[in-house]
């Protein structure tokens, strides 16, 4: 029905430009995860000058906000059962805006490291809240596509960070050189308090969780905030709710176990789509992609280029993941995703392996430099158009109404726990060599692939009660 919102899909309607409208409001949280994230790319040559810091350090300065991460995770499933969706939203803005001016106003690695984690405990707190909002308040039929909303703003909020790096270092002539009565790298941080305002005025804007608003017996508010995105069908989503909410008290941590003992399967399940995501190594590229370019011999500019460049590929990608998701499933896209990420990284492990060593780095010819920088997007594109949305979405959906919230919060907890360990060990890693960094990053690409095809549901066209 070209020109109208309302679509048609087997005898219920809903209104897209609502539903749209609520999730990317929720989805403002990925933004703030994604450039809270990346924003300290552009500047760790100049803060590990400054500070003057160790590979060692460096690297916990780097992922230190994935420990407040684990944190926030941790606790949003949690405080939003207890308090609702929209409060926890708030919260994590409160925290976005305090480390951004905190961190810019750092002085040394240790303060530095104490914002930052600050900063991570939202990120932690909105990379959950965001996917369990959308999956509550979405249409089955189109849940698959408003959840990959989450990952198009956290990979826009990558390339929003990276090119005010790259914006900011080209105005002082250099990411360590003064600017505006300050540094630049100081200021890359403060850009993040403009939109850690707006997501919290904005978060006001939208209302609760219709699952929420019915735990606490407000049947009618849940009845019209579904109304929003439904035209038919209001009735029987509000009974299936009502149901599940009779059948279940509060989630518990109790509830996440087998009666035998042990993690429930599908939480081990959520746990370890969290791990393999970040095992193969794609923080790596957005933590670290300037720093690893000038090290095989690009400069600075150049450096930051080919990130920015390589950001703007990721938002392409998760569109066109955004298009596939509700019609070939999330199975399908992850284990094309895990195939395209074992060839490309395995390129790059090659590259990098056989390239002569100078100065403790790897020199990249003409050819072989090109060669990496295609292998290294071609990484970008299939990981972009798979894992990075696809997780999100299975974890916002693949739970039962009891415990969704908090196995959502422990997988994410795993996913920031496993974001720290790569960030942290790359320097090391790399010191030993980068071949061997991205050897141990296709291999997990590899068992990624068999761990879809064996474990991993199909949740296309699920409702959530019936999960």
């Amino acid at each position: 029905m070209a020109g109208n919102a309302q679509v048609q899909v087997g005898d219920r309607d809903y209104h897209l430009g609502k539903a749209v409208l609520l999730a990317s409001v929720a989805a403002l949280g990925g933004f703030l995860f994604g450039f809270d994230t990346a924003v300290i790319n552009g500047a760790v040559n100049a803060i590990r000058e400054d500070f003057g810091m160790g590979s060692v350090l460096t690297g916990f300065v780097v992922s230190s906000a994935l420990l407040g991460c684990v944190v926030g995770a941790y606790l949003a499933g949690r405080l939003a059962e207890r308090y609702g969706r929209i409060r926890v939203m708030m919260l994590a803005s409160a925290l976005f805006t305090i480390s951004a001016i905190g961190t810019g106003l750092a002085f040394g690695p240790w303060d530095m490291i104490f914002w930052r984690v600050v900063g991570g405990i939202g990120v932690g707190a909105a990379s959950v809240i965001a996917p369990a909002y959308i999956a509550e308040i979405a249409p089955a039929s189109i849940r698959g596509r408003l959840g990959s909303l989450q990952q198009l703003a956290i990979v826009s909020g990558i390339f929003v960070a990276l090119l005010s790096d790259y914006f900011l270092a080209g105005v002082a002539g250099g990411s360590g050189e003064a600017l505006w009565g300050s540094t630049a790298w100081r200021w890359m941080f403060w850009a993040e308090i403009i939109p850690a305002l707006a997501y919290g005025v904005l978060a006001t804007t939208i209302p609760e969780s219709p699952r929420h608003l019915v735990s606490l017996g407000r049947v009618d508010e849940a009845r019209e905030v579904l109304s929003r995105v439904m035209r038919k069908g209001i009735a029987e989503r509000i009974s299936e709710i009502q149901r599940t909410v009779r059948r279940e008290a509060r989630a518990s941590w109790a509830d996440l176990m087998k009666s035998t003992g042990g993690l429930l399967p599908i939480v081990w399940i959520g746990i370890a789509l969290s791990v393999f995501q970040q095992f193969v190594g794609i923080n790596v590229i957005f933590y670290y992609s300037s720093t690893l370019w000038q090290a095989v011999g690009f400069t600075e500019e150049d450096a930051l280029t080919q990130t920015v460049i390589t950001s703007v590929t990721n938002i392409v990608v998760t569109i066109v993941a955004i298009a596939l998701i509700d019609k070939i499933g999330r199975r399908k896209l992850l284990l094309t995703g895990s195939f395209g990420m074992f060839f490309s990284l395995g390129t790059m492990a090659w590259i990098f392996a056989n390239a002569p060593v100078v100065g403790g780095n790897p020199e990249l010819g003409d050819t072989s430099g090109l060669v990496a920088l295609v292998a290294a997007n071609a990484f970008v594109v299939f990981f972009g158009m798979s894992w990075g949305p696809g997780v999100w979405v299975l974890l916002g959906e693949m739970f039962n109404n009891r415990i969704r919230a908090t196995a959502l919060g422990l997988a994410a907890a795993a996913q920031w726990l496993a974001n720290f360990a790569i960030s942290t060990s790359f320097p090391a890693m790399a010191d030993l060599g980068l071949g061997f960094a991205y050897g141990f990053y296709t291999i997990f690409a590899l068992l990624s692939f068999f761990f879809v095809l064996k474990w991993v549901p199909e949740t296309k066209g699920r409702e959530l009660e019936d999960m």
